[in-house]
């Protein structure tokens, strides 16, 4: 995983040029030169414009509010020269809470107490894309939900239009799996658009088990019977067989 620096948007470090560097027109010379920091209420015209020219979907300005403002969120801004190139927006919320068509991520009996992640946005400004800055903050959620801490987060979890086929190449490398299809799932300009759901399994969680991993548990239920059985019957055989020695041996010696 490449390098980065976490640091605090009003204690940033001095620079030359204090006017907004045009993302557009600033090469990314290495992924080392990227710093990561939370998102603060100071963001919320710089994100929301982002957001407006990253995404089909249009937010409301209280989401925005929420995102640079609430500890709800996992917020993470990836900076360069002092501009947001690229960003990642997650919360973590108990399974139980969470919409009927994501139910069946986790098995019923793992759900009731497990808490999941939930990446609600994803994006990397146009001119600095393929340069790792998605992986670089996609890796920084996973390092948070995966500490000793937060081992009750089972999965994480995202949705995505059927037509995104970047961000489905994206996650599918990062070892998310499709789980369900959603059809109408957006409402973008007025038309329904279909969605996927990709889901990555993390501290120990596993999605509910099919016919055929029932039948798998089972069968190895089966032969692992049918070796303690054979155990079983080689240690009694063994027994009765030093018993009969033994007793042969004590007869042998009374004649």
């Amino acid at each position: 995983m490449a390098q980065f620096t976490l640091y605090n948007k009003h204690s940033a470090p001095p620079s030359s040029d204090s006017t907004r560097v045009d993302c557009e027109h600033v090469p990314l010379c290495s992924i080392n030169d990227v710093q990561l920091r939370f998102l603060v209420p100071d963001d919320l015209t710089e994100v929301r414009q982002l957001c407006q020219e990253w995404f089909p979907i249009d937010y409301p300005l209280s989401w925005y509010e929420d995102i640079t403002s609430s500890t709800r969120f996992f917020a993470l801004a990836a900076v360069y020269n002092l501009a947001i190139i690229g960003l990642i927006v997650a919360e973590i919320k108990p399974y139980r809470n969470v919409n009927k068509e994501d139910k069946g991520i986790l098995p019923d009996s793992m759900g009731r107490s497990a808490d999941v992640g939930y990446i609600l946005s994803l994006g990397v400004h146009r001119s600095h894309r393929r340069n790792g800055i998605g992986s670089l903050l996609l890796d920084a959620l996973m390092n948070h939900l995966t500490t000793a801490e937060r081992h009750s987060v089972k999965a994480i979890f995202l949705h995505t239009l059927t037509t995104n086929q970047p961000a489905i190449f994206f996650y599918e490398k990062r070892r998310f799996t499709l789980h369900s299809f959603l059809p109408y799932y957006y409402n973008i300009r007025g038309k329904g658009k279909d969605g996927f759901t990709y889901v990555n399994y993390i501290n120990g969680g596993h999605p509910p088990w099919t016919l055929l991993d029932h039948i798998k548990h089972y069968a190895s239920k089966a032969r692992y019977t049918s070796s303690l059985c054979a155990w079983v019957a080689n240690r009694v055989q063994q027994v009765v067989r030093w018993f009969y020695h033994k007793l042969l041996t004590r007869f042998n010696f009374i004649e």
